[in-house]
């Protein structure tokens, strides 16, 4: 009982953190660099760089609490044939689609800062990036349509 009270608080705690961080960057931090707000590449560098730490973490420690918290809910039968087992493989493809736009519009927006651009590099990461801002809130509200067993609703 308690180490699923645990693994569904860390869950919940790095859902935030990942898919906040994400729109954040998505939303304020890249328009700006794109509008040229930013004299150096510097700041740029350093947000990049800890978002992408925060997004392998996160997705790490995402993948071994929602493993956990998976197998003791749901089997095999539950997991594929019921509304919640489906939402939860729902959310597994937009986990693993989140950590794929954060990695590549990391490494497309750090290829350019790396050639002391500002601007260019931000305009072309900026649609990965709010691609990443949807699927990070599409994944919170399946957490959501999980947590308060909306199969039951329906």
């Amino acid at each position: 009982m308690v180490d699923m009270f645990l693994a569904q608080t860390i869950h919940l705690i790095f859902a935030a953190l990942w898919a906040g961080s994400v729109c954040y960057v998505a939303l304020v931090v890249l328009p700006l660099a794109r509008d040229g707000a930013f004299n150096t590449t510097k700041p740029l560098e350093v947000i990049s760089g800890k978002l992408t730490m925060l997004s392998r973490v996160s997705a790490l420690v995402l993948l071994l609490t929602g493993g956990h918290l998976a197998g003791m809910r749901y089997t095999s039968e539950s997991l594929f044939g019921t509304t919640n087992g489906h939402l939860v493989l729902a959310m597994v493809a937009l986990w693993a689609a989140l950590a794929g736009l954060v990695e590549v519009g990391a490494k497309r927006f750090e290829s350019g800062l790396n050639g002391k651009k500002l601007r260019e590099p931000a305009g072309d990461a900026l649609p990965l990036y709010r691609a990443a801002a949807v699927v990070s809130i599409a994944l919170l509200v399946v957490g959501g349509m999980i947590t308060t067993n909306i199969a039951r609703l329906i």
